[in-house]
């Protein structure tokens, strides 16, 4: 659909003196000027009252998001100097809709400085307050008008003190990886899954590097000693799924299904050895494809960074790998392939049905979770039965130390992403399993292509899942997820009478996402997101 500015609405124009009605009463002239008076009070009142940061009220994430505006777009421009320890130049440009009445507008931005910032073509006064840019235009902001907010700001990938995430450096240049809070880092935004929004990026970076970033490729542009890349997505995207790549890098591309553009972005020097894992996409996106349909987006990849983490992410369309996840001899293949298949499972959930809050995480982990032990059991022989098994005997302790799966503890201070416990993943992946075993294979399945068709493109909550698993199977299932969701005691488990519930919490710390059972050779890192 072709966005295109909505007139302003009347209320604002009639300020302009351009839609007075002639029949309006006249008002005596001491009135005027007392209402004068009272007007120009209230506005140095206003002016004078001093920014403050804001939220949606997210439960775990409270500061995150802004009201007042829905974002339709970010163009977003980096220069980045040839040095991942430098500052990039940056240029970020929202487009959005405004939802209610303006004289301030908020943006997520915490780690930065900002040159200066344009509303609608006119300079704005801008402050900090907490993690939030707070900018106030010329003209206050009509409820329905169309706005455009442009940030000069650099953007900075050393780490932010006490905040994780953001730009990795890698050992050849830069990627990100912003979820859950971390986008605000490295560009102003309205930093919330609840919305979302189309990109563009225009990178320039020195000639010799390589630059790759969510969705399709759409120009190249090399002027002296440098070269701008340019990438557009084609679905709107959460802030926290933003990915951009780069660094001495080889981009290696196949096709994937229904002619599906598949472009893989590796360092150059290690592309031979890494290629027989690549050359499994194609036929990973084929089985997720029978599960649950055709592949939400326009392409997809994986980036394999040479860069520590400690987990990988489902950047849209581009996941990030650490690299020596294919290169550390003690991961057995099973488990590196279903490692693969967990991110790939992410762009129909999480990506593409993105959460409407950070609360219904359970709905992301859980099924990424559910097809990487779904796929393990069909192509390595690694029976469900026996991790969904080991995941019940553990999960009242996780229930302890995170929360029921639908009602995660919020992280702990100073570490933002330890909402990523055990619970969330094969926590919620046996919510799912126990779904399954109270419905049966056949409606389970249904609902699974029902939910990401229903809600592909857009954000959706736990109690949407319960509506249309009620639905699907012709019954009510509000009891069964209240019990399975937020019990402080794991129910039991239909079909299963015989498996007990233990307080262990023998798999994961907080911080790190898990990925199922460890190989016999290693313990498991807690890798995936």
């Amino acid at each position: 659909m072709l966005l295109t500015p909505r007139a302003r609405s009347q209320a604002r124009t009639a300020q302009s003196g351009t839609t007075q009605s002639r029949t309006r009463p006249r008002i005596p002239r001491h009135r005027k000027a007392a209402l004068l008076a009272s007007a120009v009070a209230v506005c140095l009142l206003a002016a004078a009252a001093p920014p403050e940061p804001l939220g949606i009220g997210d439960r775990l994430y409270p500061y995150l998001g802004n009201p007042g505006y829905d974002v339709a777009s970010y163009d977003l421009s980096f220069t980045y100097p040839g040095s991942n320890d430098k500052p990039l130049q940056a240029v970020t440009t929202i487009d959005a809709w405004t939802t209610a009445d303006l004289d301030r507008i908020n943006l997520d931005f915490a780690h930065g400085t900002v040159q200066s910032v344009q509303v609608d073509g006119r300079p704005a006064d801008f402050a900090s307050a907490g993690e939030d840019l707070v900018v106030t235009p010329e003209h206050a902001l009509a409820k329905g008008d169309w706005t455009r907010i442009t940030v000069r700001h650099t953007s900075d990938p050393e780490g932010a003190k006490d905040q994780d995430g953001g730009w990795v450096r890698t050992s050849d240049g830069l990627a990100m990886a912003n979820q859950a809070d971390a986008a605000h880092l490295v560009f102003p935004c309205n930093d919330h899954p609840s919305d979302k929004a189309r990109f563009t990026f225009h990178i320039t970076a020195p000639n010799g590097y390589t630059v790759v970033a969510n969705g399709l490729p759409a120009g190249v542009r090399r002027v002296g000693t440098t070269t701008t890349w340019t990438y557009r997505s084609r679905h709107p995207m959460a802030t926290e799924l933003a990915q951009v790549s780069i660094g001495r890098s080889t981009v290696l591309h196949r096709e994937g299904p229904h002619g599906l553009p598949v472009r893989d972005v590796v360092p150059s020097a290690d592309a031979k050895a890494l290629e027989p894992w690549l050359a499994k996409t194609p036929d990973q996106i084929a089985w997720m494809e029978s599960k649950v349909g055709t592949f939400p987006f326009e392409t997809y990849g994986v980036l394999m960074a040479q860069a520590s983490t400690g987990f990988e992410l489902e950047t849209q369309t581009l996941s990030l790998f650490e690299k020596n996840l294919f290169t550390e001899p003690a991961y057995p293949k099973w488990y590196v392939e279903s490692i693969l298949v967990h991110e790939l499972s992410h762009q129909w959930f999480g990506d593409s049905v993105s959460p409407r809050t950070w609360s219904d995480v359970w709905l992301n982990e859980g099924h990424a979770t559910w097809y990487e032990a779904l796929y393990a059991e069909e192509t390595a022989h690694r029976p469900m039965v026996n991790r969904m098994k080991s995941a019940y005997a553990a999960s009242d302790g996780w229930r302890a130390a995170g929360g029921p799966p639908g009602l995660p503890k919020a992280p702990a201070p100073g570490q933002k992403v330890s909402l990523f416990r055990p619970n969330i993943y094969d926590g919620a992946a046996l919510v799912l399993y126990a779904l399954r075993q109270e419905i049966g294979r056949s409606a389970f399945e249904r609902l699974e292509r029902t939910w990401v068709r229903e809600h592909r493109d857009s954000t959706a909550g736990t109690a949407d899942f319960v509506r249309l698993a009620s639905t699907v199977s012709g019954r009510d299932l509000s009891g069964f997820f209240k019990a399975w969701l937020y019990g402080e005691k794991t129910p039991p488990m239909p079909g299963h009478p015989d498996w007990k519930a233990s307080k262990s919490t023998k798999s994961g710390k907080p911080g790190r996402k898990p990925s199922g059972p460890a190989p016999s050779a290693k313990p498991a890192r807690q890798r995936t997101r």
